[in-house]
């Protein structure tokens, strides 16, 4: 993928190794020069401290326009996935292969659901 000076912005995604596996065979991963990728494989190895480094540095970067996020993996860190506020990057909740998408649990719903009056 370019980058934004170029000819666009990339998709991040932090998700489980099947979730990230199929988006790096749709062309979605980036490695730029200085070895940093646009994607978390999470295992269960993987710290709660990764993740939130992670989701962190991708909210941060210039050249990342959406970060996608399985849902379980949101849970684990979301008071960080709460306080992000930012329309840029985009921050969307997607489903795992072991949960179904709960719309109850995710942020950007919930904003919605707060700005219109429906909570």
């Amino acid at each position: 993928m370019a980058r934004i000076d170029q000819e666009g912005s990339l998709v991040a995604v932090i998700a489980d190794e099947d979730t990230i596996t199929g988006f790096l065979l749709a062309g979605v991963g980036d490695v730029d020069i200085r070895k940093r990728s646009n994607f978390l494989v999470v295992d269960s190895k993987t710290t709660v401290r990764t993740i939130e480094a992670s989701f962190k540095d991708f909210t941060n970067r210039e050249d990342i326009a959406i970060i996608l996020i399985s849902q379980p993996i949101a849970n684990m860190i979301r008071h960080v996935v709460a306080n992000h506020n930012k329309p840029v990057p985009a921050l969307l909740e997607i489903p795992s292969k072991d949960s179904p998408y709960d719309p109850n649990q995710d942020s950007l719903l919930t904003r919605v659901k707060h700005l219109l009056g429906l909570v």
